[in-house]
């Protein structure tokens, strides 16, 4: 006779091991480390410091003299 299992544990089981499954792939394909974080965040920054340094103030006369 074969070995008497709990069904319910068995499924309890399965249903761990594929969320762990899930879990692993979800890592692999949106896992990002502090470092890849942290080196984005400081070129948008950049990017934005170098943004606002090409802006023009409103309060400037366009003409560039006076009126």
């Amino acid at each position: 006779m074969g070995e008497v299992i709990n069904l319910r544990q068995a499924r309890k089981a399965r249903a761990r091991a594929e969320k762990e499954a899930q879990a692993q792939e979800n890592r692999a394909r949106f896992g990002r480390t502090g470092a890849e974080k942290r080196q984005d965040a400081d070129a948008a920054e950049r990017e934005a410091r170098r943004h606002d340094g090409h802006r023009i103030d409103e309060d400037e006369d366009p003409d560039g003299g006076a009126a």
